[in-house]
């Protein structure tokens, strides 16, 4: 096996849900290692801006309009990063959503929503690289964002939990079928990462669990962790590039759980 090497020049990344977050760090992350990246987002202005971003600090990216549960909108916007980059490489399915309630309460449409976004979102645009990953068995990496959750539940997230451990399969599959065409896939699985999205969990399990928001932090987000530190965004795109710049197959199919310790497997 060959040595590490985390230059991506040359490779061309696709990141959804990059206008923000976690997604907006891969993206960054990916860049400056030398990778031209679209940043893919129902937020097109945000993407835009963190393309411009990029572009100023001597990287090359687009920002591009995706709506992750629309298959021909998935399917033109990764075209269209083609046509304009020269292929797809990389694939970071990292776009997603929370929707917190006890099952018993639990909206049908919200828990359609939510598989809509994290599974159906995964395979379509699996699918749309595909095309170009697999054409003359050039390869590539698809990497799915799970989370802790792919491996452990929470109350009051039965969607976003089967949604997650969803990605696993999908994954493992990937890892089986596209060996033959050089693509490999992972799947990332951060614990609780300080993101807006992080933050509107805090008020609404206060609130179902009926105690303090401070109380959820240390008990419900942090309580686990060995070191009572949240996940960081730099945490896990560094894992993210880790996985792009694997020089063998050696690790695919397989999840990297980046908690702090929250979970251990």
């Amino acid at each position: 096996m060959s040595s590490l090497n985390t230059s991506l020049n040359g490779k061309v990344a696709v990141v959804t849900g990059a206008a923000s977050g976690i997604g907006k760090e891969i993206a960054r992350t990916l860049a400056a290692q030398g990778a031209a990246v679209a940043i893919a987002d129902l937020n097109l202005a945000g993407a835009q801006a963190v393309a411009e971003e990029i572009r100023a600090e001597g990287g090359k990216a687009l920002g591009i309009a995706m709506d992750v549960t629309n298959e021909d909108a998935v399917n033109r916007g990764i075209d269209e990063v083609a046509a304009q980059l020269g292929s797809v490489d990389i694939l970071v399915s990292n776009a997603g959503i929370q929707i917190v309630n006890p099952i018993e309460s639990y909206s049908f449409s919200d828990w359609k929503k939510m598989q809509a976004i994290h599974v159906d979102g995964a395979f379509l645009t699996t699918k749309a690289a595909l095309k170009h990953m697999y054409q003359g068995d050039r390869g590539g990496i698809v990497i799915y964002m799970g989370s802790v959750h792919s491996h452990e539940a929470s109350p009051l997230k039965s969607a976003y939990v089967a949604a997650k451990h969803a990605l696993l399969g999908l994954s493992r599959v990937l890892a089986k079928e596209g060996a033959a065409h050089n693509v490999r896939s992972h799947v990332v699985c951060p614990g609780f990462v300080r993101t807006p999205l992080v933050d509107k969990q805090i008020p609404e399990q206060a609130k179902e669990l009926g105690i303090t928001e401070q109380e959820v932090i240390k008990r419900v987000m942090l309580g686990q962790t060995v070191d009572g530190v949240f996940t960081t965004v730099e945490d896990v795109a560094q894992t993210v590039l880790f996985l792009c710049t694997f020089p063998s197959a050696a690790l695919t199919g397989q999840s990297f759980i980046v908690s702090h310790g929250w979970c251990m497997q």
